[in-house]
């Protein structure tokens, strides 16, 4: 596993997360430089969103350490709500309020946590809808937008808090498969630029071709953990081989999924 210390924005030392008597996560070790992308990959049910959620406290951890940006979320004194503002998260589902248009979705936080006026939570909401490509429907509401557009509304939020790290859960999940390059064309200029970011994926290009560190977890264990190279291209564990099986064999997606082979294979289970 990767270590922490002074570079690590994320820190994860013996994580376990229960739900009565299921075990979900069984000691979780996991570390995530200032600057870099970690996907996080396996299959559903594996404790990968837990994990994520682990991170910022949407989920109270049942025992171990969680530092991010060296203050410890684990500790009963922390400020949680300090050390959310310094984390976007962008979900499956795009969370947006229905009754605002795209410009209020970015803004109302701003306004709110930030205590922002309105000029300059704008100024930064049409920054944030340019930088997602979205500069032209900062008055639409959600339900004219694609899921696509929603889910870059999203990350547009996120970003408009001026987050120092990034935690995205299959952001690109709910989308239809020719929405889903323009999510993931966002997330790849973020990490040119040089966003912390922790990703739950089952993009397997992006996450060759944009991770640092990939790390495939099941059974609430992370089994594998290495370069892309190393966990996506070269598998040494049983298990991780297994599961790139499924999700990169053509034939065997086609099959699950009941197509001809028309259907684009994204690297998604079915």
């Amino acid at each position: 596993m990767t270590g922490g210390g002074d570079g690590s924005a994320i820190d994860v030392r013996g994580l376990h997360k229960a739900f009565g008597t299921l075990q979900v996560l069984r000691g979780i070790d996991l570390s995530v430089a200032r600057g870099d992308v970690v996907c996080l990959i396996g299959p559903s049910g594996s404790g990968k969103s837990t994990l994520l959620r682990c991170v910022n406290l949407l989920e109270e951890p049942t025992a171990g350490r969680i530092t991010v940006a060296g203050t410890s979320v684990t500790d009963p004194d922390v400020d949680i709500d300090r050390v959310r503002r310094r984390i976007g998260m962008v979900f499956q589902s795009f969370n947006l309020f229905p009754h605002l248009t795209a410009l209020e979705n970015l803004t109302i936080a701003q306004r709110r946590v930030l205590r922002r006026d309105r000029a300059a939570a704008e100024r930064v909401a049409r920054d944030q809808l340019a930088r997602v490509g979205l500069r032209d429907k900062e008055a639409a509401y959600p339900a004219q937008l694609s899921g696509g557009q929603q889910q870059r509304v999203a990350i547009a939020r996120a970003l408009a808090m001026e987050p120092e790290l990034m935690l995205f859960d299959e952001p690109t999940s709910a989308l239809d498969p020719e929405l889903v390059g323009d999510v993931l064309a966002v997330m790849r200029s973020l990490a040119r630029d040089g966003m912390t970011m922790l990703v739950v994926t089952h993009e397997m290009g992006f996450a060759r071709e944009v991770a640092d560190r990939v790390a495939f977890m099941d059974g609430g264990q992370i089994v594998e953990e290495g370069t892309p190279e190393q966990v996506v291209g070269a598998p040494r564990h049983e298990r991780t081989r297994a599961f790139l099986a499924r999700v990169l064999d053509p034939a065997a997606t086609e099959v699950a999924a009941g197509t001809d082979g028309a259907e684009e294979v994204t690297g998604r289970p079915v």
